[in-house]
């Protein structure tokens, strides 16, 4: 029984003969209007610029135009097998991590800040989640996170 599959499949079947045919026939054929500007390209006007879609009240600022961003952090923070506690008060949680300028701030519930040498940027990135405002002042945003 293989055997006779195996010589039905030895030679090949119409219409893989007639594809072979069609394929040579049209080898160096090269369809109209490829590679050439079609004639309704070339008529078009150009198209109005228009502003970004979004309205102005819309945009979310870039950071390269924001002074800073913060984010509240209620749990302990623990870098490199210790807890940060704050070097004026001795609180270890409920911290409000400021980041700016490429340095990450700690902020205790007191107001005492501290810069945070171990930490930067990328992990601020990494830890806090979409920003749900922003502020003209950095007392608005203390207002805001009701501090």
């Amino acid at each position: 029984m293989f055997h006779r599959i195996r010589r039905r499949t030895k030679q090949p079947s119409e219409a893989q003969r007639r594809f072979t045919e069609l394929y040579a026939q049209m080898q160096d054929q090269v369809p109209p209007g490829f590679g050439a500007p079609s004639a309704e390209q070339e008529r078009t006007e150009p198209t109005a610029v228009v502003d970004d879609f979004l309205p102005p009240e819309l945009r979310v600022p870039s950071h390269d135009q924001l002074d800073g961003r913060m984010m509240p952090w209620k749990q302990p923070l623990v870098l490199d097998g210790e807890m940060v506690v704050c070097a004026e008060c001795g609180t270890y949680r409920e911290w409000l991590i400021l980041s700016t300028h490429d340095q990450v701030w700690l902020r205790c519930r007191a107001g005492h800040q501290q810069q945070e040498p171990r930490l930067d940027t990328a992990w601020y990135n990494r830890n806090s989640g979409p920003a749900d405002a922003t502020h003209a002042t950095f007392e608005d945003c203390l207002r805001h996170l009701g501090l």
